[in-house]
């Protein structure tokens, strides 16, 4: 029996700093996160960071927080949903970090009778922080509860045709009436480091301009080349002309070199370019979340305007947007018919 497991980053239980900082710690020592050595990654972390990383952290939770819960595992709850409602095999949901977990996941397609899983992870693009350590979790606990089990991976969908065309609607929908002098795409970022990690060729990925657009077989797990791709048949299909757009990389840690430019440093650059009326999607993320409600809706929307800007327009995730329900329903249909 087939069954299907949607899974996404996950969310402290509320905001208040006792539960964010469980949440913190189970992700930021994630070795796929920062990928120090462990006692290493033990000191920075929690010698460092949760000391003081939990009330700020807190703080911008409270301010995105919905009656309901965290805005993350809300819209996650009506995609998955709806899904259902479209497909007539079992569908569980699960975070990467926190509740409900993988683990119970993949027990609920057991107590179902599921021995075929397909494993979706919610990102649109392939990162060693997100969909690889994904993976291997699943992996661990596959061999180590489910033994039975056979996992099919839904690959980084970035660049297929259904999901270009949902996101493009979905910014044209959000563009109706706003005169937009820049429509910037920013992503999340990430270490440089992690692009060469995963290069599977060792030697393709030189992050200087031109490696993202010659071909390799590195690109089946390139973070940056798939951004850029993202963007590249979005702003086609929606002829946007190349002075109207940007792409950035946003929500960085300091210590290393991340991915450039940084959408911070971008964004309050443009009024003083001329560019006073500013879009920002965020392609990165299917889900509205603390990197897309309190991060760029609210700080950067007031950073903006601090420096000169006059309106800005932080457009939604795809949300549970039907077309996108639509669209992950097939292929979990097509999946289902082999």
């Amino acid at each position: 029996m087939k069954g299907v497991l949607l899974v996404n980053l996950g969310s402290p239980e509320s905001p208040e700093p006792k539960d964010v900082k469980p949440y913190l710690d189970e992700f930021l020592m994630d070795k796929y996160v920062i990928d120090v050595p462990f006692l290493l990654r033990a000191l920075l972390v929690r010698g460092i960071i949760l000391r003081k990383r939990p009330e700020r952290s807190s703080e911008a939770y409270k301010k995105i927080w919905w009656e309901e819960g965290s805005p993350l595992i809300v819209l996650s709850k009506r995609t998955h949903k709806k899904v259902q409602e479209r497909v007539e095999l079992p569908v569980a949901l699960a975070m990467r970090y926190g509740n409900p977990s993988i683990l119970s996941g993949l027990q609920e397609l057991a107590d179902k009778g599921v021995t075929e899983v397909l494993l979706f992870p919610l990102y649109p693009q392939h990162a060693m922080a997100s969909t690889t350590t994904i993976l291997v979790l699943a992996e661990e606990l596959r061999q180590k509860h489910f033994p039975q089990m056979k996992f099919t991976i839904v690959p980084a969908f970035y660049n297929k045709k259904d999901y270009i065309q949902n996101l493009a609607d979905s910014i044209k929908r959000h563009l109706e009436g706003f005169e937009y002098d820049q429509l910037l795409f920013s992503y999340h970022g990430i270490p440089e480091r992690h692009i060469r990690k995963t290069d599977v060729t060792k030697s393709h990925c030189k992050i200087d301009g031109s490696c993202c657009n010659t071909p390799s077989p590195a690109h089946e797990f390139c973070y940056r080349h798939q951004c850029f791709e993202t963007t590249r048949q979005v702003v086609e299909l929606l002829n946007i002309p190349k002075e109207k757009y940007s792409q950035t990389f946003q929500s960085r840690l300091s210590g290393d070199k991340w991915l450039e430019p940084y959408t911070d440093i971008e964004i309050n650059k443009m009024p003083e370019k001329g560019i006073k009326n500013l879009a920002v999607v965020t392609p990165a993320f299917v889900a509205d979340c603390l990197e897309t409600l309190e991060e760029i809706a609210m700080e950067a929307n007031h950073q903006f305007k601090e420096h000169g800007g006059e309106n800005f327009l932080a457009i939604p995730c795809l949300n549970d947007d039907d077309n996108w329900v639509d669209t992950m329903s097939n292929w979990i249909k097509d999946w289902s018919k082999n």
